[in-house]
Parts: structure tokens; sequence; C-alpha cells
């Protein structure tokens, strides 16, 4: 038996997708312990495992990064808001290696505190990365921007060049703050963003083909488990089954981001067509100022699971868990990336032939209604890629990553 300590960032994006690999390191005989967001304490106990909250001082330090006017400003927002965070996520996971002695440590890639915590310990490491990999590779087109595959001479001179603009921007947004807690903590600075995926002993990625891109020379220590989704038990609404017109769903971001203007123009769009509108807006329900009426149901929160097989298409903020979600059903997407790693989604989705992408600026009723019609006669594209996607067995690898950790020796 191992003991395993997982530490999760306080984001429901990044937790849920990590429950069926614990949950199968649970089942094979391990020790599995794991600090979440408060608010999921009670629902990951009930569903069997073992966790305790994160410290709510990391939660008081709120990402920010939607109130910027530009793309750059952004990315150093976003950053800046994470390296806040950092200065109580660290302590936190030592008072939880402290606490539960573990032989092995999974940390979220958005806590950078933990991630220097982690690699002080001498522990055995992974970091999990719960969306595409951002790292470069043979034919792999620089990450953020969403740029489309390109092959040949030309494609390989734009990926060599732009990587190296990407890795700046990232450097300059995140390295001043990574390396303030990493000499805090005695360790050597980073030269560049990417040593955050090169540097520990195991990467565990929750995506695969298609929305990853085909990688021939993957590192040894990255495991592409493929998506696990997951949802908190819920019942199926009984609504979603009534007869009537096919279902279209709507969801805003479950971290706030600003993005309820999606909802608002998904209803000027859609509410005189021969859909009904589900929309499930999370933190921006009280932003978005909307009511269910007419086609269009408005609810703060419904798992997403449960009503995606009745869906003929999405309609959503890119981020990677619904966008995953919708692919492995093989549910058509209409995506609006907002920021974050979005654009880049947002690409892996219409490259897969699984979908369509709306940038925010082109984003209008006219343009949404005939998107989502774009969308829905891409339903052979998208069960395609479902086959592609999930197999079943992506909390199998996650498990198997995880193992082979327990074989490295422990570092003094």
């Amino acid at each position: 038996m191992t003991r395993f300590l997982a530490y999760l960032s306080p984001a429901v994006g990044h937790t849920l997708p990590v429950v069926p690999g614990l949950l199968e390191l649970r089942r094979r005989g391990h020790d599995v312990h794991a600090r979440v967001l408060p608010e999921l304490v009670g629902p990951l106990t009930a569903a069997g495992l073992d966790v305790s909250p994160l410290d709510p001082r990391i939660l008081e330090v709120p990402v920010t990064d939607y109130l910027a006017a530009s793309d750059a400003d952004r990315l150093a927002s976003g950053q800046t808001d994470l390296i806040g965070r950092g200065r109580y996520d660290g302590p936190d996971l030592a008072a939880a290696i402290e606490e539960h002695r573990p032989d092995v440590l999974l940390v979220d890639c958005m806590s950078y505190g933990a991630l220097t915590v982690a690699e002080t310990s001498g522990l055995p490491r992974a970091t999990l990365m719960p969306s595409v990999l951002p790292l470069p590779g043979r034919g792999i087109p620089p990450y953020g921007p969403g740029l489309r595959p390109m092959r040949g001479p030309v494609g390989r001179v734009r990926d060599a060049l732009v990587w190296k603009v990407v890795e700046r921007l990232f450097g300059k947004a995140m390295l001043p703050g990574v390396n303030a807690l990493r000499r805090e903590a005695g360790l050597p600075a980073y030269r560049t963003p990417l040593e955050l995926y090169r540097r520990p002993d195991a990467v565990i990625t929750l995506t695969g083909e298609p929305l990853e891109y085909p990688r021939t020379d993957l590192p040894d220590h990255v495991t592409l488990a493929g998506p696990v989704p997951w949802d908190l038990p819920a019942e199926r609404p009984a609504y979603v089954d009534e007869p009537g017109d096919p279902w279209v769903l709507v969801t805003c971001s479950t971290d706030y981001q600003g993005d309820e203007d999606l909802a608002r123009v998904a209803v000027a769009a859609l509410r005189d067509e021969p859909v009904r509108v589900l929309l499930t807006l999370a933190d921006a329900y009280d932003e978005a100022g909307l009511t269910s009426a007419g086609n269009v149901r408005v609810e703060r929160f419904v798992p997403h699971g449960q009503v995606l097989p009745s869906c003929a298409a999405v309609v959503c903020h890119g981020g990677f868990g619904i966008v995953s979600r919708a692919m492995a059903a093989g549910v058509p997407s209409v995506v609006v990336p907002f920021g974050r790693d979005q654009p880049e989604i947002a690409r892996r989705v219409t490259e897969a032939g699984a979908g369509v992408m709306v940038r925010p600026k082109e984003l209008t009723p006219e343009r949404l209604r005939t998107a989502v019609a774009e969308a829905r006669a891409l339903s052979d594209g998208a069960a395609a890629a479902a086959a592609r996607l999930d197999d079943g067995r992506g909390a199998e690898r996650f498990a198997d990553a995880a193992e082979r950790l327990a074989r490295i020796a422990p570092r003094a």
C-alpha cells in the first residue's frame, strides 16, 4: 500500500476530473487523501474519498484576470493572482504532508506554492494537468493563441519562432512570482516556464487525442491519461426527458470569469428557434440577470453528464471540463473562448471536426445562431471524435502513472 496525497487547486474544473483516478487508486488498495475546495468536502467524502478543505485564505485571493483590458494584461493578472494564492497553498501542503506522511505527492499545476513545497519535500511528485499539454513537440503549434497546425518547412519555422514568443510572454508574466517562491524555498530559479512541466518526476495530463494533437516525441515522464468526466452525484432532471424540441446546453465558466454575455447572447439568438435552451450559469447566475421563459430554462447548476446525452449541441466558453465532456459524449460544440487556455482548447475542437469557434469580439445573436446550426451539422464529426477520445480507461492510466511514482526512492 502506498500513501498518496493529492493537492488540488480551488477550482471545480481542476478537481472533478481527478476524482476517478483517485477513486481507482483507492480501489487498488492505496491510502489516498486529497486537499480540496471546502464546498466539495461533503460530496467527495460521500463519493468515497478521504478529503480535507484547503486553507480558506487561498480563496480570499480572487482570480480577477477577466477584468483585464488586453490578452497580455489578462495573462499577467491571472499569474499575479495565482502567485498570491501560492503564498498560502505552499504552507497548506506542508501542513498536509506533516499530517498525512505521504509516500507520493500529486499536485495541481495551478498551485505554485504547493508545487514548490512538493519539490523541496524530496518525495516523488507528479504535476496534474486537467487540460491540454503546454509543452513543445514535433508538429505541435505554439501553446496559447490557438494556431492551426502547419506542416512542412514553413510550419516548422513558424512554430519555432512563435514558441519563443509564447515562452517569453508566459515567462514575463509567471517567472518573477514563481521564482520568488522558489528562492524563499532555497530552490534554483526557473529559466523558462516550461520547467514547470519538465522538472517533476511525472506529469499526468487528463487529455488525449483528438483534444491533444498527436505527439511522436512525448517525454517519458508525461502521461496522457485521457479525459475522465465525473459529476457530483445528482438525479437526472426530469424535464430533460419531456417531449419537445432538441436541447441546446449553454454554459458559463464554473469559476467566474465575466462571461455572462455568452448566456445573454445565446438567449437572444435561440429564443425563437426550434430548440429548447438549458442555461447553466454557475457563479454568473446573479450577474446574468436571466430567468426562465419560453424555450429557455435557466439554472445555476446542473450536472452536465446528466443532460449531455439529450443535447443536440453545446454552447460554451471553452473550459476544458465542458469541452471534454461534450466531445466524449459525441455532442458538437460552439466554443466562444474568453481567455486562459480557452483559445487553445477551441482550436482543438475545430481541428477535431467536433465543433466551431466564435471569437468573443464576433459574438452576436446572428453569428451565434448560425454557429449553432453549423455545429449541429457536425454530428458525425463529433461522434468520430468521441470514439477517439474516450476509451473508458482514463482512470486506469491515471492510477498506473501514480503507482509508477511509488517505485521512485525518496530523495534526501
